[in-house]
């Protein structure tokens, strides 16, 4: 693994936040937000009760897809900034959120992202005129502190479910616990998150854990020790700064990154409890342990909404969104433990039953793939769904897509979406 950053970083001096959210701006971002993402078979479809039937083909809806709260209040922030600094370069820290129609459009408006790999360098050229985006997942202190000392006036899109994790990994430094941290090391928000787990002063820990593999390793080091060497090398740098297995595991609180799948890390929770209780006995583990539910709330309704939607028969199972979603990995990860999964970008990576473009988790790769229950000509049943970062327009195109792939034009299925919603009289 490598990733966060390492090096102590204090909380960030006062930056220069404007508000862009006025009644007349927020007016005209709307509308533009509204042309460039909104699905009317989407909504038709919701009125339905998420279902819709042409021929021998059945789309099934999950409950729960799509844009969340802190998504739509990202974008509409990144629109709306653009909008009132007309006449200002407006730079976007990495992408707003992960998906690629989103940053494209965002592009197209003249709002310049800068790559993870320059962050630190681009950065540090701004000057008090220019406009910086921090995105959904956030930003680490230390990048906060240049866009300061820069001067740059700032736009702050940070989910409120990230700033809540971050308030309790403060907290745990504060009170001298190491966060043991669920999520991706390279992840812009786990590295957020990290950089905030070093506490105000900057001499807090954290150890990021990825896998239940890596969490039985820690598990084990929690009980009865270890090679210090060989656990360090192991995390590289998924670690904090001088951190030491043999302090720094003796009291820890678990956190996430807030797009983890849940069952993962209530597992992991619960396994460092169950380590930590059987080093020091379950009295003493209540002072040395330390846990709160921080997983997003979307991101719970969109994998329980899949799990709703796979007790009922299914053939297939696509889900659309930006292949570097955390949050739609997982829901790919739920779906190919129980049918054929198919993790797509757009609609334009279902070029034909026989040349469907998908990523596959496993390769870490796009591949090609050919489906035989899509190809035929019998009844399928094809369930659909989005990770928080996709746009309602790429569900519609990918439904639209499934449908003329199996012989049913975009006219008869708009019209019979809109028939199926009209309220029964």
């Amino acid at each position: 693994m490598s990733a966060p950053t390492a090096s102590p970083s204090p909380a960030p001096a006062k930056t220069r936040r404007v508000n862009v959210r006025t009644p007349e701006v927020m007016e005209r971002v709307q509308a533009e937000v509204e042309t460039h993402y909104r699905s009317v078979l989407v909504e038709n479809l919701r009125k339905a009760g998420g279902v819709l039937t042409v021929g021998h083909t059945t789309i099934r809806l999950a409950r729960d897809f799509g844009f969340c709260y802190g998504v739509e209040r990202a974008i509409d922030l990144a629109y709306a900034a653009r909008r009132v600094f007309a006449d200002r370069k407006v730079y976007l820290l990495g992408e707003i959120i992960h998906n690629p129609e989103v940053n494209r459009q965002l592009q197209e408006m003249g709002i310049i992202s800068i790559p993870i790999s320059e962050h630190e360098a681009k950065l540090s050229t701004l000057d008090p005129d220019d406009v910086v985006i921090v995105p959904a997942f956030g930003a680490e202190t230390r990048l906060m502190n240049i866009i300061s000392e820069r001067g740059c006036s700032v736009v702050d899109t940070t989910c409120g479910d990230v700033m809540s994790v971050w308030k309790r990994v403060r907290g745990y430094a504060k009170q001298g616990f190491t966060s043991i941290i669920h999520g991706k090391a390279e992840h812009e928000e786990t590295r957020a998150t990290s950089s905030r787990a070093m506490g105000d002063a900057g001499d807090g820990h954290f150890l990021v854990v990825l896998t239940l593999d890596d969490v039985d390793y820690v598990c084990d080091y929690i009980r009865k020790g270890g090679n210090r060497e060989e656990f360090l090398q192991r995390f590289g740098k998924s670690v904090s700064k001088g951190f030491d297995p043999d302090k720094h595991l003796t009291r820890v609180g678990v956190a996430n990154q807030t797009t983890m799948l849940k069952s993962e890390t209530e597992e992991l929770q619960r396994r460092v409890q169950k380590a930590v209780e059987d080093r020091d006995g379950a009295e003493v583990a209540k002072q040395n342990f330390q846990v709160f539910d921080t997983i997003c709330g979307a991101t719970q309704e969109r994998q329980d909404s899949l799990f709703d939607m796979l007790r009922k028969p299914l053939d297939v199972l696509l889900v659309v969104g930006g292949y570097n979603s955390s949050n739609t990995t997982h829901l790919v990860e739920i779906g190919e433990k129980e049918l054929p999964t198919f993790f797509i970008r757009t609609a334009e990576c279902l070029k034909s039953f026989s040349d469907i473009v998908h990523f596959d988790l496993h390769l870490k790769a796009e591949k090609t793939s050919y489906s035989n229950k899509l190809a035929g000509n019998d009844p399928v049943v094809v369930g659909v769904t989005a990770g928080a970062s996709c746009p309602n327009n790429l569900v519609e195109d990918t439904i639209i897509r499934v449908f003329e792939l199996r012989g049913t034009p975009k006219a008869e299925v708009m019209a019979e979406a809109e028939r199926v919603a009209a309220p029964v009289e």
